[in-house]
Order: structure tokens, then sequence, then C-alpha cells
């Protein structure tokens, strides 16, 4: 795994462009205070490049945009949001409550099933509380999210035209 420090300033930067159009960036600080395996994974994967050219392959106006399938990178829309890192993290439910621009971890029926897979709430979703990890928070590029939570999709919540990523890490200056 990598050997970053991972401390209150570790910020993450989503570079959004859809059909080669710069949307903008979204940033988002981690909360490794209540999910320290979930802020690791997707700061390793994000340094790996993990994320790059992905696309947010789920999105629901008024609930969350979902990215990180490896397999958005098909094609063939029938396999996104199946895919993930090869490997499966515990869940590390915590008390901090899915509010709107709260970063969580998506999963299958099982608790333990996370991987690469994440959401970004557009509102207030309670009924998501310790159900699901919340492990970060937007902090700058709300408005991104808000453009993506209103792309033209298809019957599976897929965006017409691919809303594709890439990461950065960043440390915020002292």
């Amino acid at each position: 795994m990598n050997e970053r420090t991972i401390n209150d300033r570790t910020r993450l930067i989503i570079r959004v462009t859809v059909k080669n159009e710069d949307w903008g960036t979204i940033t988002l600080k981690f909360y490794p205070d209540v999910a320290p395996n979930h802020v690791r994974n997707m700061v390793t994967l994000a340094d790996d490049k993990f994320y790059d050219g992905t696309t947010f392959h789920r999105v629901i106006p008024g609930f969350m945009i979902q990215g990180g399938d490896p397999n958005s990178r098909n094609p063939d829309r029938s396999t996104h949001g199946m895919g993930g890192p090869g490997y499966r993290l515990a869940a590390e439910f915590n008390d901090r409550p899915h509010r709107r621009g709260v970063l969580s971890m998506a999963r299958a029926q099982d608790p333990n099933s996370a991987g690469s897979q994440f959401f970004i709430c557009v509102a207030d979703c309670p009924f998501l509380d310790r159900q699901y990890t919340v492990f970060g928070e937007v902090v700058d590029g709300m408005e991104v999210v808000d453009r993506i939570a209103h792309v033209q999709r298809d019957a599976r919540d897929n965006p017409i035209d691919p809303v594709v990523m890439t990461m950065t890490v960043t440390e915020e200056p002292a």
C-alpha cells in the first residue's frame, strides 16, 4: 500500500469532463478519524491512477452521484456499476450523517463489500446513516456535483454523455 501520510489537510481533487469539455473540479476532504481504511483505500487508488478515465455512472437527482467503477471505461454500459479493485473493505459505519456534500462508499447488499465505488450526496439522506461508510465531504465544487446530478440519463441512471473523472491527491497548505 501507498505510504502517503494522510491528515486533516489531505485533499482529493476530482477533475470532471464531459465530451472533452472541462466542467471544473470537486475538492474533497477526508475523515480519517472515523473511516481510516476507506480514506487510505481511496487515496491509494487515486495515487495509483485507478480512477482516471472512470465515470460517474449512476446519477439520481435529489439523491446522489456515484462513480469509481473501472468497468465504466468500457463502452458496454451493461457492466457499469459491477466493477471494483479486486478486493473488499470491511464497513466502517460511523455517526457522521449523510448530508448534502458527504462522500460515502457504495457497496452491494453485504456491508463488507465496498471496494472502489463511492457516492456524493446531493441532498440530505438520513436513511443511509450507519448503513454506509461516510469518509469525507465536498469542500469546494458543489456546483459541479449539482451539474452532474442534472445530466440526461438512461433507464439505469447512467449519464447519456459520459461524465469522466481524473483524480489528484494533494495537501492543503498549513
